[in-house]
């Protein structure tokens, strides 16, 4: 049923737009999963969204029918799948980011004896499309998928402070709808600021004590922002890091420059990178 202007069969309003009541369901099943990895019964899923198992049972079948899910054999539990992921990849900038950033990773990290992960703006926050663990025993490394909060976050500043002017403002909009509180932009302006002066972000982490969080921006071919890539930097007590905080930034700076290049940025093309 096609329904403009007004109340939809599942009881919400859309204005100026088309209820598609069973792609709402369906998307509804994918954000549900994305937070249980270890998968779940048709039945948790009807209770968790409020839906009966009937309405559910179809869409859920239809989904696996095309790859989207996929039942286990031992527990009848639905997970989603990597078609997921492979169409992201194809559909997005992100092959071609991961593909020319991940060798300058695994590098880096073998380098500076750190871990290091590539971030990308996925509507109001940060999102982790690529990781290279330390090598060694000790580290300190975001998960692959993980959401960062993209007005904190040291990634963040760096993505914000290097967006486009057009589509910053829409950016923070995004953030502070998800976080449902207000973002101090005076304070926020100034911060971006002096990270676009600098050309970088270097901060200790709000979060985990005893790491510092440096991050550079890699370019596109247009000039355009389109990652941050961050070294989580864990200070040992004994002092056995292989580098210092200041030769890790260097060290950063080059692998982002590199990356950018092979991308097809030319810094007299678009933004100097520091």
């Amino acid at each position: 049923m096609t329904v403009e202007g007004g109340k939809t069969g599942e009881g919400r309003i859309r204005k100026g737009s088309y209820a598609a009541p069973a792609l709402d369901k369906a998307f509804l099943i994918i954000e549900l999963l994305a937070n249980h990895p270890q998968g779940m019964l048709v039945s948790e899923m009807a209770t968790a969204l409020g839906r009966s198992l009937g309405e559910l049972f179809r869409i859920v079948v239809v989904m696996e029918e095309a790859r989207y899910l996929e039942k286990s054999p031992i527990d009848d539990r639905y997970r989603v799948t990597y078609k997921f992921l492979d169409i992201a990849y194809r559909a997005t900038p992100a092959r071609q980011l991961t593909a020319a950033a991940l060798p300058e990773m695994q590098s880096l990290a073998l380098t500076v004896g750190q871990s290091c992960h590539l971030v990308v703006i996925e509507g109001g926050a940060g999102l982790v499309i690529a990781r290279e663990e330390n090598p060694g025993t000790r580290g300190f490394a975001l998960r692959m998928g993980a959401s960062i909060d993209i007005v904190a976050s040291c990634s963040g500043k760096v993505l914000l402070a290097f967006a486009p002017p057009a589509q910053l403002g829409r950016i923070i909009d995004r953030a502070e709808l998800a976080q449902g509180r207000p973002i101090g932009r005076v304070r926020l302006a100034e911060d971006l600021e002096r990270v676009r002066a600098q050309g970088y972000e270097l901060r200790e982490s709000p979060i985990t004590r005893g790491v510092t969080d440096i991050s550079y921006p890699v370019f596109g071919f247009g000039g355009d922002c389109m990652a941050a890539l961050t070294i989580p930097f864990l200070e040992t007590i004994d002092g056995s890091q292989s580098v210092t905080i200041p030769e890790a930034r260097l060290i950063l700076a080059e692998a982002t420059a590199r990356i950018s290049q092979q991308l097809g940025y030319r810094p007299d093309n678009g933004v100097a990178a520091s």
